[in-house]
């Protein structure tokens, strides 16, 4: 039986859920809540050498980072892929899973959470304004309309979903949680990507799995219905 640790709202311990439901994969989901207020758990420098979440056990074979997961689930179970076979679909697919933690997660969703979530509700710190605002009108313009340059239909690469659209979806149910939206007349095709994966079978229930995590917190769902 396969493992997961991680918290249910993070960008990163959902992309191997929704891989693993994609793929009709059984999995026990373990709440690593102390990730949160940096006070892990004791055997957790053990399950995670980086202390990040999330951490995948598979019996006694254990193994951190989404990615990682996510590329080791394909392995173990490859129908439905979600890496294409054609190489400039694959080389595509890495592209965007590497953008959506390197440049969406990093430069936007990490930044506003830390800001709009972490500082007030658990660190009771207030929330610095001026890098909220830096991050909405300066940083996130570039990513939204590369982003919208690249939809042209349902799914970010061929014609079923992919390492990229779960990763790039999952940085924008967060950013979606906290309550922020995109301009529709700006990001028309971005917002109906966003909602076309958020409604397919793996990751809507992905997204029930979540609503009571998503409550406690008082999170803003409303974006998905």
């Amino acid at each position: 039986m396969l493992t997961i640790h991680g918290v249910p709202l993070s960008v990163h311990t959902r992309k191997p859920i929704v891989t693993a439901i994609l793929k009709k994969l059984d999995y026990t989901f373990e709440v690593v809540i102390p990730v949160i207020p940096d006070n892990p758990p004791a055997n957790w420098n053990t399950l995670s050498p980086t202390g990040l979440i999330p951490v995948l056990q598979d019996g006694g074979y254990t193994l951190p980072d989404s990615t990682a997961i996510c590329l080791y689930l394909e392995k173990k179970q490859p129908a439905p892929a979600i890496l294409p076979d054609d190489a400039k679909h694959y080389g595509r697919v890495l592209w965007f899973d590497a953008y959506a933690g390197g440049t969406i997660y990093r430069h936007v969703v990490h930044p506003l959470f830390i800001q709009t979530i972490v500082r007030p509700n658990i660190r009771k710190e207030s929330t610095d304004k001026a890098l909220v605002d830096d991050v909405l009108n300066n940083v996130q313009p570039k990513i939204l309309n590369y982003l919208e340059s690249q939809i042209s239909g349902k799914f970010l690469v061929g014609d079923t979903m992919t390492l990229a659209d779960i990763a790039i979806v999952s940085n924008f149910i967060v950013y979606h949680y906290m309550g922020y939206r995109l301009d529709a007349a700006k990001y028309p095709k971005l917002i109906a990507y966003i909602k076309g994966i958020a409604a397919t079978d793996a990751y809507g229930k992905a997204l029930d799995d979540e609503r009571p995590f998503v409550a406690s917190m008082g999170l803003d769902r409303s974006f998905f219905g």
